[in-house]
């Protein structure tokens, strides 16, 4: 007699059968080996029932990488998304993140939250970005959503272009940027009409996630910090957690409070993370 179908409740309340692949496979994108992604998806299955929510088996996630030496780094990169849905009540501007993204890919920002005349009326654009490759100027609308459960739809998209159709005559592209998956009119749409979009695994390989974690600009909200410290990083413009490999440590902790030996400690779990 075959297993009955376990169903989980996502952000959204939409119902949908469990599987354990995703588990094994967020788990892999995170820097797990296959056998603990394995043991954990394993666990995973035996501990959730029908109506389990994703939030939950998120929190489970955490659990069995913390209790695991292997996934004690691991556990921090599973929080990329949760971390980044941090940023903005720590006081990180989401544009600004972005911006550093960018830039580590073939972008010059310009600006960030600029007004802008245009043919009709003023706008203020997030990012004002030159692409290296093509000598294209871009507008780039941001996105953010500091909860889970929210798709970036058509309106976002509509939106963005009808502020690039107004500043056409000083922009040559257009690009929207979310922390969120996308819907599939966002996609139809974007297709359409030539706008670029940079969200939560889309484009497919190649999407906002996958930017970051190929060249390790994790935020500083990843590495688990208190909301004490977070606000004293935020205020002194820390906020990829790769800064901290840079920065001057004395000066660091005497400008924040936060001792000396709490920031080395920080250092290396970053050189961790980074592996």
């Amino acid at each position: 007699m075959s297993q009955k179908e376990i169903y989980v409740i996502k952000a959204n309340g939409q119902r949908l059968p469990f599987d354990q692949n995703k588990v094994k496979a967020t788990c892999i994108r995170a820097g797990a080996s296959n056998n603990l992604a394995q043991r954990v998806s394993n666990k995973i299955h035996e501990q959730i029932h029908d109506g389990t929510t994703t939030k939950e088996i998120y929190n489970m996630v955490l659990n069995v990488l913390a209790a695991e030496d292997e996934g004690q780094v691991i556990k921090h990169r599973y929080r990329l998304k949760e971390s980044i849905m941090l940023m903005g009540p720590a006081g990180f501007p989401f544009e600004i993140y972005v911006g550093e993204i960018l830039g580590h890919y073939g972008f010059s920002i310009k600006s960030t939250r600029t007004q802008v005349r245009g043919k009709c009326v003023k706008h203020e654009v997030d990012i004002i970005a030159d692409s290296n490759l093509t000598d294209k100027r871009y507008l780039v609308e941001c996105k953010y959503h500091n909860s889970p459960g929210i798709y970036t739809g058509l309106k976002e998209a509509l939106y963005t272009h009808a502020r690039f159709l107004d500043l056409s005559e000083l922009f040559d592209k257009e690009m929207l940027v979310c922390n969120t998956k996308v819907s599939e009119d966002v996609i139809t749409y974007s297709k359409c009409i030539g706008q670029e979009l940079l969200c939560w695994r889309y484009p497919h390989d190649k999407g906002l996630e996958k930017m970051i974690e190929d060249k390790g600009l994790y935020p500083i909200t990843i590495l688990g910090l208190s909301s004490k410290e977070l606000l004293a990083l935020s205020e002194h413009k820390v906020m990829l957690a790769k800064d901290l490999l840079v920065i001057d440590m004395n000066k660091l902790s005497r400008k924040t409070n936060i001792s000396y030996t709490r920031l080395q400690r920080l250092q290396n779990l970053v050189r961790r993370i980074l592996g």
